[in-house]
């Protein structure tokens, strides 16, 4: 059972990502601005900070089984360089197919030079809301892999969230390796959240 010291952390980031979403939600269009302080409130009363994908596929191994894996993954309202890290795992919708997602590791922000290992390619800036996402798996080729060696810089804005747990199999779980930064802040969220029976039963879709 969490502490009192990790649940009145937990709540300071449910506020916090309360007042992100709201504020967002505002700025599209989506509330009016007498339902910000109401939807604020109702999102740290019933909202959670996580939700559950299932994925599958070789390019993320080990971290996530060729065979599958339900993720946990924390809610990121807004991603940019102060919200997630270098060496963060994170669902991000699919460059090639936006209504889906895929699951990467963050390896460049924007700001960051990029180098190419092929001395033809002339190195580059990573610009405004850029990033730079691979896979784990160094066995698979560029193309195979589907990784920013693939199809490039993406938005930071397209990140969804980040992954903080793995559930491989009933024997077989954990939390991400991430930034040490981003596990120090996931903490608290893992500790009252993580619910493993959830996990198992989560859609294998």
């Amino acid at each position: 059972m969490a502490s009192l010291s990790t649940w009145l952390r937990y709540i300071v980031h449910k506020i916090e990502y309360s007042i992100s979403l709201s504020s967002k939600n505002y700025q599209i269009g989506q509330i009016t601005d007498k339902q910000v302080n109401e939807n604020v409130w109702k999102n740290v009363f019933q909202g959670k900070l996580t939700y559950v994908h299932f994925n599958k596929g070789e390019e993320m191994a080990p971290t996530v089984s060729g065979q599958g894996g339900s993720l946990l993954v924390r809610r990121l309202p807004t991603a940019d360089p102060k919200k997630v890290f270098v060496g963060d795992v994170v669902a991000l919708k699919d460059p090639q197919n936006p209504d889906n997602c895929i699951v990467r590791r963050l390896a460049a922000v924007e700001g960051d030079e990029m180098v190419s290992t092929d001395e033809k390619d002339e190195p580059f800036v990573l610009e405004n809301d850029q990033c730079w996402v691979v896979s784990d798996n160094e066995s698979l080729s560029p193309k195979e892999a589907a990784d920013s060696r693939l199809f490039g810089p993406v938005p930071m804005s397209d990140i969804l969230g980040r992954v903080i747990y793995c559930l491989r199999s009933s024997v077989d779980h954990g939390p991400i390796r991430n930034s040490e930064t981003a596990m120090q802040k996931d903490s608290p969220v893992l500790a009252v959240e993580l619910d493993i029976d959830e996990l198992a039963r989560s859609p294998k879709t």
